[in-house]
């Protein structure tokens, strides 16, 4: 039985760690809907999103490509990547993106545009990716122009 204990402790200080982030985030999205008085929906895997156009074709789903435009940002309203700037659309297969894209792009239609707000669990963890730090939750501004 110690050797069990022993064996599964790693993995319940990771989940731990996980859920204690995860509810960083939460407190965090939550305070960012007030503040700038929105309303959004929650999936179960704790993405807040705003369908701001609902679209009229069908939703994509993890084995599609994707045509999109989409502004990603931090919080504070640092932009970190915009297919907007740059004035072209970006295509990528959705089994290749972010955990917290592969979960919110299907709520979308073809033709559709929200807001996503992704915790951290679901984006770069701890780790974070260039000039994104560890432990940050996401907010994309998505339009979905079709599905491949």
């Amino acid at each position: 039985m110690k050797k069990l204990i022993l064996l599964l402790l790693p993995f319940v200080l990771l989940w731990t760690g996980c859920t204690d982030q995860f509810d960083k985030d939460e407190d965090l999205i939550l305070e960012y809907l007030e503040t700038n008085n929105l309303t959004a929906e929650r999936t179960e895997n704790g993405i807040y999103y705003i369908i701001d156009v609902e679209g009229t074709g069908d939703h994509p789903t993890i084995n599609d490509e994707v045509e999109v435009h989409y502004e990603g940002y931090l919080l504070d309203g640092s932009i970190f990547d915009s297919s907007i700037a740059r004035n072209e659309t970006s295509t990528f297969p959705l089994r290749n993106v972010i955990v917290g894209w592969q979960l919110a792009i299907p709520l979308l239609k073809e033709g559709g545009k929200g807001k996503f707000l992704i915790p951290s669990i679901h984006a770069y963890g701890s780790r974070g990716s260039g000039s994104i730090p560890g432990n940050t939750v996401l907010i994309f501004d998505v339009e979905l122009f079709e599905i491949k």
